[in-house]
């Protein structure tokens, strides 16, 4: 069973376990009598107010907890989750000032494991810090503790939220190299497929020319002679030259009908070199469309697909937040047309960076086109058009000029 279980998942779980854990301490007050116990003439209202203003800020963290860690790890944050990572720091201070305990240091080792996936290196520590450091007046009024002591007793809390601190940040660094893994194996595993297609072409190539240039050499030869030799022959003879001068033929129709066969299915089947890049994908549901039967004869141009679909995948998971992607792959006359869609973000004035310069870039040197149609919180949309031979771009220049 934990072994289905994700890094991420083992940290909710874990928070949400020591939060609960924490509520004993809840459950301790109520069945302590001391604590109602009034001072003569004060009111019941302000020790009832102090821990109805407790449980409500602790139970404010266990929801507002339950609600950030609900899918950490599978997109990038944004400003709505770092506001509620601030009132998750809120309520953990709150539970030490209202109930005069050092109960918020404690939720603060569960936030510590958050940080790591929500803010930078040095903005996290930061924030640990300055978070427990803010504990340090409870434990001088309330506890009644030397001012340098407390802050010593702060120090040490801050002390075990850094060790879980550093556990989270190693498990994001683990949960970062797995998926590069997975993204370097999906494009190992394209590129092989891609070259077996390759090589499959160039052997079928090579195969052809053998036939055509070493065969039909010799059956045009012996089908020369034979021909001669109808002339100067007669009688039985004649007829049997004659016969031999027709199978040679027909086997020479025959050698240039397979040599033709090897070279028209000598093509890239493009669903198989860029399906595996779409498996396995980690927090991103892809469908991809691809025409069938869709080949090409460049193993270049096939080259520049992979390569522009292996970017379009990654930029749907590290910046566009995406859930699901929709990539459909055609043949539009003698261009192919790749149309990818996401339900990420967007943007009102997308900048590109390396990828996207890199695909326009890898399509402009052979003919090819990059559009990109986004607008905020709609998604982006990337269209995609390379001419499937060198003959198509040159005469799409043509036409263009």
């Amino acid at each position: 069973m934990l072994a289905r279980l994700t890094h991420t998942r083992l940290l909710r779980y874990a928070g949400l376990f020591t939060w609960a854990l924490l509520g004993c301490w809840l459950l301790s007050i109520w069945l302590d009598p001391s604590y109602f116990q009034l001072e003569p003439g004060q009111s019941p209202m302000p020790v009832y107010l102090q821990v109805l203003r407790w449980v409500a800020v602790y139970l404010t963290f266990g929801v507002v907890y339950w609600w950030i860690t609900r899918s950490l790890g599978e997109r990038q944050t944004g400003a709505f989750d770092h506001l509620l990572l601030l009132v998750l720091t809120g309520c953990a201070i709150g539970v030490s000032y209202y109930s005069n305990t050092g109960l918020g240091s404690v939720l603060f080792m569960v936030i510590a494991g958050l940080l790591p996936w929500m803010l930078p290196l040095r903005v996290g520590i930061v924030w640990l810090l300055v978070g427990n450091l803010a504990i340090t007046p409870v434990f001088v009024q309330a506890l009644d503790i030397p001012p340098l002591v407390a802050v010593l007793q702060s120090l040490l809390y801050m002390g075990f939220s850094s060790f879980v601190f550093v556990t989270a940040l190693v498990a994001l660094q683990q949960t970062q190299a797995r998926e590069e893994q997975r993204r370097l194996n999906a494009e190992l595993r394209a590129t092989r497929a891609l070259l077996a297609e390759s090589a499959r072409i160039n052997e079928r190539t090579r195969i052809s020319r053998e036939l055509h240039d070493l065969l039909g050499h010799h059956l045009t030869a012996l089908s020369l002679n034979l021909e001669v030799a109808g002339h100067l022959s007669d009688g039985r003879a004649k007829e049997h030259v004659q016969q031999a001068h027709t199978l040679a033929r027909l086997l020479l129709t025959d050698v240039r009908e397979a040599v033709s066969q090897l070279r028209e299915n000598g093509a890239i089947d493009l669903g198989v070199a860029l399906r595996p890049l779409a498996e396995n994908v980690p927090a991103l549901d892809i469908r991809m469309d691809i025409e069938s039967p869709l080949t090409l004869d460049d193993p270049e141009r096939a080259h520049v697909l992979m390569r522009c679909t292996q970017e379009i995948i990654t930029n749907a998971v590290r910046h566009a937040g995406a859930r699901h992607l929709e990539i459909q792959i055609r043949r539009d006359r003698d261009c192919i047309v790749m149309d990818a869609r996401d339900d990420g973000r967007g943007a009102d004035n997308p900048v590109s960076g390396n990828g996207l310069r890199g695909m326009r870039e890898r399509l402009v040197q052979h003919g090819g086109d990059l559009r990109i149609e986004t607008r905020p919180d709609a998604g982006f949309c990337l269209h995609l058009t390379l001419p499937a031979s060198a003959a198509a771009a040159a005469a799409c220049e043509g036409v263009t000029a």
